[in-house]
């Protein structure tokens, strides 16, 4: 199944919804390019297609390292391993990089080691004799083995750590923001200028004059399901070229996984189709447009049980008197989203509300009536850390002090 490169030929038809259509030259080598136009792959599909027909040898898989930067980018390198690597993460050797090109260690003592976390299919090197290409999620040490200051999956499994009978279950929604090249102009605005209709429209759109990346969306939505992401939906946004997916549920550590390999391939697909992807959570600072977040999902087994909603109130009262140390991870440049507009609460005070899209944390009507389920963390900015904001969000609500009881916001200042 060559997933990838039918995405290629199918932008060529398309991407009339991106930019204006241009033929494809014809070409037999990787050093003629298309022109760089949003909706459309910089190189040759012919030229990709014939590298992508090449079989792979029996013996051999390729592995893609994957691991996060000092900004909390994704960055990955290739090896050659053999089949029964990709078996089990334990089978898999570690491996090292430069760290003083990633800003994670310093050029006289450069090597990072990067150790083998999560497994996932590759979804942009499928094959068709029953093996796999593959994943690899990663985190970083020191020669020494020691966690670098930067590995914040090692911060976030020490939380969870000793609490594997909660089982608690993460659901995170991502928000992200779609540009063109020139990284100025969001798909589907008029280049240096805005929209013509205000907020309204566009949310869970259709139509050519509302919708901006569906292609791009269902893309990345398709690769994480081969790669066996729980992705569990997508939509469009309410600012128009904003869009959102959902991974989850996820137990403990594996949200973080799953979150941070979503966003690695969210990126390589955007390289397929030429358009610039930012998780900033406030990307469009002037007019009336809302920012972007990452609404996390919360629950435990108690809260699943009957008198769960008892547990998850005093869940929501322990986040609420540590909400300063909360914010304090939960992705940067959250102040110029969190303003108490545009379905967000005030950075500088802690709410919660039941179906309440304008409070710091949420509790759905279903669980309300039911008296068990889940909260929604509603604070996380799009470009936060998963690693950090679940390992936070596990050790305020695992800590054994009773906090201050919170008074829910009620309808009329919902």
């Amino acid at each position: 199944m060559k997933f990838i490169s039918a995405a290629f030929l199918a932008t060529l038809s398309t991407a009339a919804a991106f930019a204006p259509s241009v033929q494809p030259r014809a070409s037999t080598s990787l050093n003629v390019l298309l022109p760089k136009q949003t909706g459309q792959s910089a190189l040759d599909p012919a030229v990709i297609s014939k590298y992508d027909a090449l079989s792979f040898p029996a013996d051999k898989i390729m592995a893609e390292y994957v691991w996060v930067d000092a900004d909390g980018n994704t960055r990955s390198k290739t090896r050659t391993l053999t089949p029964d690597k990709a078996e089990a993460v334990e089978n898999l050797p570690k491996w090292n990089f430069d760290g003083s090109s990633t800003n994670q260690a310093p050029g006289d003592d450069s090597e990072v080691i990067l150790k083998p976390q999560a497994i996932f299919t590759d979804p942009f090197r499928p094959r068709s004799d029953g093996l796999k290409n593959i994943l690899v999620m990663c985190d970083t040490y020191t020669p020494a083995g020691e966690p670098l200051p930067t590995n914040t999956r090692a911060i976030a499994a020490a939380a969870f750590e000793g609490h594997e009978d909660e089982e608690i279950w993460f659901g995170m929604e991502q928000e992200f923001t779609l540009f063109n090249l020139d990284e100025k102009t969001p798909l589907g605005w008029p280049q240096g200028g805005m929209p013509s209709r205000p907020q309204g429209p566009y949310y869970c759109s259709v139509g050519p004059e509302n919708s901006f990346g569906r292609h791009v969306t269902d893309a990345m939505y398709k690769a994480c399901l081969y790669a066996g992401i729980n992705i569990s939906g997508t939509n469009g946004e309410v600012m128009p070229g904003q869009q959102e997916y959902q991974v989850g549920p996820c137990v403990g550590i594996d949200a973080g996984d799953q979150l941070m390999m979503s966003r690695y391939i969210l990126q390589r697909v955007c390289e397929d189709f030429q358009v610039y992807c930012t998780l900033h959570p406030k990307p469009i600072t002037e007019g009336d447009w809302n920012g972007a977040g990452m609404h996390t999902n919360v629950s435990t087994k108690a809260m699943r049980e009957e008198g769960g909603l008892d547990i998850i109130k005093k869940a929501i009262y322990k986040l609420g008197a540590k909400h300063a140390e909360h914010i304090a991870v939960y992705g940067t440049g959250n102040e110029l989203r969190l303003t108490g507009k545009h379905e967000t609460a005030s950075i500088d005070q802690f709410s919660f509300g039941v179906a309440n899209r304008g409070a710091s944390v949420r509790i759905g009507r279903d669980t309300e009536a039911e008296g068990k389920g889940y909260f929604e963390d509603r604070r996380p900015s799009s470009n936060c850390d998963p690693y950090l904001v679940s390992g936070k969000i596990m050790s305020t609500i695992m800590e054994d002090v009773d906090a201050p009881v919170i008074e829910g916001l009620n309808r009329e200042e919902a």
